[in-house]
C-alpha cells in the first residue's frame, strides 16, 4: 500500500512540475525574451492582422508575389492540416499537378520559359505551409508584378532584393524571399491593397 501512495505522490509532483509549472515558464520566458516569435510572428498593418511571416498564404493576384504551391488542406495553406500531398516522383497525379502549375506559371508570366521554371513554384513544400520562395522564382514574376502595378521593372527588382534572407552565417541554407513580407513592401511602395485575399 505504502508503493501505491508513493506513486500517486510521485505523479502529482511530476505532472505539476512538467504538465504545468515548465510550460508556463518557458511561456512567461518566450513572451519576455521573444514576444513576437511567442505570438506567432504575427504581421500587421493599419492595426489588422495580415499573417504570419512563418505561414504561407495564397496570393493569386497578378498584382502580387505567389508563393508555392501548398498541398495543405482542400484549398491549401490550413495550417490545421500541415503535411505534403506524400506522392512519389513517378505518381501521375503529381506528373498532372506539376505539368497544369507549370502551365500556370508560363500563362500568368510574360517572357518566362518552360525549361527555366524555379521547381519551388510548381511544386508543394513538405509542409505545405512555407512562406518563402527562392530568389529566382521572385525574379520570374517580376515582370508580371511590375506591369499590374504600374511599377518600373527594376523598382520592383529592388524590392525583392531588399527583402531576400542571405544563407545564414553565409554558408547555410538558401537564399529565400518570404512572399508577404514582399508583398507588405509592394503595397508600401505603390499603389496599396488588401493584402489577404488576393
Amino acid at each position: 500500500m505504502r508503493f501505491i501512495f508513493t506513486a500517486v505522490k510521485l505523479t502529482i509532483v511530476l505532472t505539476l512540475l512538467t504538465g504545468l509549472a515548465y510550460p508556463l515558464a518557458m511561456y512567461g520566458l518566450a513572451n519576455l525574451f521573444f514576444p513576437a516569435q511567442a505570438l506567432g510572428s504575427l504581421t500587421s498593418r493599419a492595426g489588422r492582422v495580415v499573417g504570419s511571416r512563418l505561414i504561407g498564404q495564397n496570393f493569386s493576384s497578378p498584382r502580387y508575389f505567389h508563393g508555392r504551391p501548398s498541398a495543405a488542406g482542400d484549398k491549401g495553406y490550413d495550417a490545421a492540416a500541415s503535411g505534403g500531398s506524400n506522392l512519389g516522383p513517378t505518381n501521375r497525379a503529381l506528373i498532372n499537378a506539376v505539368a497544369q502549375r507549370a502551365k500556370a506559371v508560363l500563362a500568368q508570366n510574360p517572357g518566362a520559359r518552360a525549361g527555366q521554371i524555379p521547381v519551388d513554384l510548381v511544386t508543394a513544400s513538405g509542409s505545405g505551409l512555407d512562406p518563402e520562395i527562392s530568389p529566382a522564382a521572385a525574379e520570374l514574376q517580376v515582370t508580371r508584378v511590375a506591369t499590374a502595378r504600374h511599377l518600373s521593372v527594376q523598382q520592383v527588382r529592388e524590392l525583392v532584393r531588399r527583402n531576400t534572407r542571405a544563407r545564414w552565417a553565409g554558408i547555410l541554407g538558401e537564399p529565400g524571399v518570404n512572399v508577404l513580407m514582399l508583398n507588405l513592401a509592394l503595397d508600401q511602395a505603390g499603389t496599396a491593397a488588401p493584402v489577404r485575399g488576393e
